[in-house]
């Protein structure tokens, strides 16, 4: 699948603009879902039942749940970003090591901000918000950084990789707000201009590094220190605590479904494997294979705001 998404970021009388290609702005929502069968009423009953039996459920999402929303992922056939492009996620030890790369990666992250940040809820991460007010969901651990399930009313929430809506000093840990930082870039680059094509999963635009070359960084206003989002980078770990605490979690359930990850990344795998060890019986929808479909008792490959909304939680 060719995709010609166009973004040209300038100043005009004092304001930022964002320009985004009719294509993007009224296409992207099925751009980068991978085609899937006819829901199965059959399929839908048994999820049904497993949602029914379940007294603790803990739900753990991945990207597959909010490509509906607009936002592309890495490992789906044909229509993620390792299927489309030679491109690949930045590296921690590189983005903490090197300043140049830390400009490339901020001057990208600047252009893709006002689009990434708009995205908003689709179907499936409202089905379940609504399955955690009706006390149906137990905690719901998210491998995705895109503040969708917060944005949909969700509190019982673990981001295993963090969020991209926050902003992390490397050398205090200050933390604040990825908007103000948005304004902070504004300020320092009042004519900096440059157009990109295409979308990568973080938020990330692709750019030429003539275009980057220019563009300044801030630091962080309190200790002056190298600023980074608030997420793991390919190449660094979850936290310990955190880790911990998901664990705590998964052993406190008494099922465990997943929703929209192929579990390829051993930080969200690692939890399928806790609760094989407690016997737990585990549900997975996702459009196409996963590294534990070995190990769930049901296996769905249907869109999940397609067929989430369709179970009842109570």
């Amino acid at each position: 699948m060719k995709m010609n998404v166009g973004l040209t970021l300038r100043a005009a009388k004092g304001c930022w603009r964002l320009n985004l290609s009719q294509q993007c702005a009224h296409g992207s929502i099925g751009l980068f879902v991978p085609p899937s069968p006819p829901v199965d009423p059959e399929k839908v009953k048994e999820l049904q039942r497993f949602v029914s039996l379940s007294k603790r459920l803990l739900v753990m999402t991945g990207a597959g749940v909010s490509t509906e929303s607009g936002i592309p992922d890495y490992r789906s056939e044909k229509v993620g970003l390792y299927a489309r492009t030679d491109r690949r996620p930045i590296q921690h030890r590189d983005f903490v090591q090197r300043a140049p790369v830390r400009q490339r990666y901020w001057a990208r992250n600047f252009v893709g901000w006002p689009r990434f940040s708009s995205h908003q809820p689709n179907p499936a991460h409202w089905a379940l918000s609504s399955w955690e007010r009706l006390g149906k969901l137990y905690w719901l651990v998210t491998q995705n950084v895109d503040a969708l399930h917060t944005k949909a009313g969700s509190q019982r929430l673990t981001e295993l990789h963090g969020c991209m809506h926050r902003v992390l000093c490397l050398a205090c840990g200050e933390q604040t707000p990825r908007g103000v930082l948005q304004e902070r870039f504004e300020a320092l680059n009042p004519t900096w201009r440059a157009e990109a094509h295409g979308l990568a999963p973080d938020g990330d635009v692709f750019l030429t590094e003539e275009q980057v070359q220019s563009f300044r960084v801030p630091s962080c206003a309190r200790c002056g220190g190298p600023l980074k989002p608030d997420v793991v980078f390919f190449g660094d770990t979850v936290s310990p605590d955190k880790v911990d605490f998901v664990h705590r979690r998964v052993k406190e359930a008494d099922s465990l479904l997943v929703v929209g990850s192929s579990l390829q990344v051993y930080s969200g795998y690692r939890f399928i494997l806790t609760a094989r060890e407690k016997k737990l019986p585990i549900a997975i929808l996702n459009i196409g294979p996963t590294r534990s479909d070995h190990l769930a008792c049901l296996k769905l490959d249907s869109r999940c705001g397609e067929l989430l909304p369709l179970i009842d939680p109570q």
